[in-house]
């Protein structure tokens, strides 16, 4: 749809940017950290670790004035539980709860909302030697975590995030790394672990709504729409799998209460349904999330799965994900969309459409936490970073943003991926993402120094208007 004109901006949008913890803090092992699974986990060796990565728990102060200079109206991190709680003794580490204090009072001293994560994807480990996900324990260690999060910070953060895209750690376990025996759980292990994690999740929702605190919680998923590669009815229903399977049967169960049809099906039929109790039931339908946040970064194109032992490929430049499955779908090429030069695909369209179906479904309202060009940014010699291709794309999803909310949909703000660099799970700092440059290298620490990029400046411009010109 064309409209005359488009609306503007609500005045209140929460501009923002986003990090995690284990991407951006460093500082592993620093005052009563343990470790967690992406600590032990397996990664690709010619590129950084995450013991130091961009060192914000040393410059958090400086990197939040950044952020104020920038003018970002909101923050998003995540928190780490195994600076938070030891799990095996039951201990509350002080000086992990002192250092989350300090970004938030940071954040408020800058006029910036504090947006927490509880969970992106670290584990600690000595839950994970136990079975992690797949051990109930693991459910109940969430919820006293939770409980002590919302102890020493309800009262002051407004927003909240359970748990970062878990439908990425369960339809892609090896994206977030491999465990040291190089083994990946079984599909009946990941949807039984899926089910323990969307049941900690409701049960998340309902202690936060019951402590009556004044701000809002919902989950955090990696959502995108789907295209039919062709205009076969075969290929409709492969697209309509796929969308269905990838995203709404994680949200079914966190917003409505009860697993989708399809879904239930699908598990059914290949023998993966998990064991479910009747308080997990319950537990599902007392918890409801009072708003959806959503990462996006492109959409996908969606054929006919010919079953044929072909239907699964290694996304384009990213071997840890496969696409495809057998009987299911098999990834297609879109010639209407762009590529980053990693080879994820540029849809600013595919934004628009993903808001748009997302509210249509549940009518909520809807948080954009991550969205984001990645590149091997260059520093020249005159200590500029000139990134063009990041200014583009971020102005097109801005674009589709407005035509979204024009179109009637409830986007309340806009977090990029991500406010400084850090680094990136498989391409370490090879492939950065932040309007702030961190002057390191995968294998030379440096001086870590702060630069702002040409995006830096952009974006300042864009939130002092609120929004594009």
């Amino acid at each position: 749809m064309q409209y005359k004109q488009l609306d503007n901006f609500p005045a209140n949008f929460l501009w923002g940017a986003s990090i995690s913890a284990y991407q951006a803090e460093g500082a592993f092992d620093t005052d009563g950290k343990l470790l967690s699974i992406i600590d032990k986990y397996l990664h690709p060796e010619d590129v950084a670790n995450f013991d130091v990565a961009s060192d914000f728990y040393h410059h958090y102060k400086e990197d939040i004035q950044l952020f104020a200079e920038l003018g970002l109206k909101a923050f998003r991190f995540s928190i780490a539980w195994t600076r938070i709680i030891n799990v095996e003794t039951q201990e509350i580490n002080e000086k992990g709860l002192a250092f989350y204090q300090q970004v938030i009072d940071e954040c408020f001293k800058q006029g910036i909302e504090p947006i927490v994560t509880m969970y992106h994807f670290d584990l600690p480990y000595f839950l994970e030697k136990k079975g992690g996900w797949k051990n109930p324990e693991t459910c109940d260690a969430f919820l006293t975590y939770a409980n002590v999060l919302f102890e020493a910070y309800g009262d002051q953060v407004n927003y909240w995030l359970t748990i970062n895209e878990q439908n990425t750690m369960i339809l892609h376990p090896g994206a977030i790394g491999i465990p040291e025996n190089g083994e990946l759980p079984s599909k009946k292990e990941l949807f039984q672990m899926n089910h323990a994690v969307l049941v900690a999740q409701a049960k998340t929702f309902k202690l936060y709504h019951e402590l009556n605190l004044k701000g809002k919680i919902g989950p955090a998923i990696n959502l995108t729409a789907m295209y039919q590669a062709t205009a076969s009815p075969d290929d409709a229903i492969a697209a309509h799998n796929w969308e269905t399977l990838r995203g709404w049967s994680f949200l079914d169960a966190a917003v409505r209460g009860k697993h989708n049809y399809l879904f239930e099906k699908y598990l059914h039929d290949r023998q993966w349904y998990p064991t479910i109790t009747s308080e997990d039931t319950l537990a599902l339908q007392e918890g409801a999330p009072d708003f959806i946040a959503i990462n996006y970064y492109s959409t996908a194109t969606i054929a006919a799965s010919k079953n044929d032992g072909s239907d699964v490929s290694a996304r384009a430049g990213d071997q840890q994900i496969m696409l495809g499955e057998e009987g299911v779908y098999r990834a297609a090429e879109n010639p209407y969309v762009g590529k980053t030069p990693y080879g994820w695909v540029v849809d600013p369209t595919g934004l628009r459409l993903t808001l748009r179906k997302l509210y249509d479904r549940y009518n909520l309202p809807i948080l954009i936490t991550e969205n984001g060009y990645g590149a091997p940014d260059k520093l020249e010699e005159d200590g500029t970073i000139h990134d063009p291709e990041r200014i583009t794309y971020l102005t097109q999803h801005i674009q589709a943003i407005q035509e979204a909310i024009t179109d009637g949909v409830d986007v309340f703000g806009y977090l990029p991926w991500s406010a400084i660099d850090v680094v990136s799970t498989h391409q370490g700092f090879n492939k950065r993402y932040g309007f702030i440059y961190v002057d390191r290298t995968d294998h030379e620490l440096k001086e870590l120094k702060r630069i702002k990029k040409d995006s830096f400046y952009w974006y300042q411009q864009v939130i002092a208007r609120n929004g594009l010109e």
